[in-house]
């Protein structure tokens, strides 16, 4: 359960960085409301994930979830740049991130 927590908060915290771009684009209030609200859940669930899986661990695959989902999101919603170079680094910190999950012991 603490590892789909972890995915949780990594997913939350991608949509946190969207919104603080659509802010950024925007300066609606859905946005500041989207970036509070992304981020606050965000944090909440790293921290009931890390009772259970290694705060290393859980940190790695956190800000891995982060970065990939976030350079994902900017090349499908904001028509970022689809270089070979960027995927083959996204790929990287996925495999990344799965290592770490197979390597680590926790609930």
């Amino acid at each position: 359960m603490a590892w789909i927590i972890l995915i949780l908060a990594g997913l939350m915290e991608v949509s946190g960085v969207i919104m603080i771009n659509e802010w950024q684009r925007r300066k609606k209030w859905w946005a500041a409301l989207g970036m509070a609200l992304g981020g606050t859940l965000s944090i909440g669930l790293l921290t009931l994930a890390i009772r259970s899986i290694p705060m290393g661990t859980a940190y790695a695959i956190w800000t891995g979830i982060g970065a990939a989902g976030g350079t994902i999101a900017g090349m499908f919603l904001y028509h970022e740049s689809r270089d070979k170079w960027r995927i083959l680094f996204i790929i990287l910190i996925i495999i990344g991130a799965v290592g770490l999950k197979a390597t680590t012991s926790a609930a």
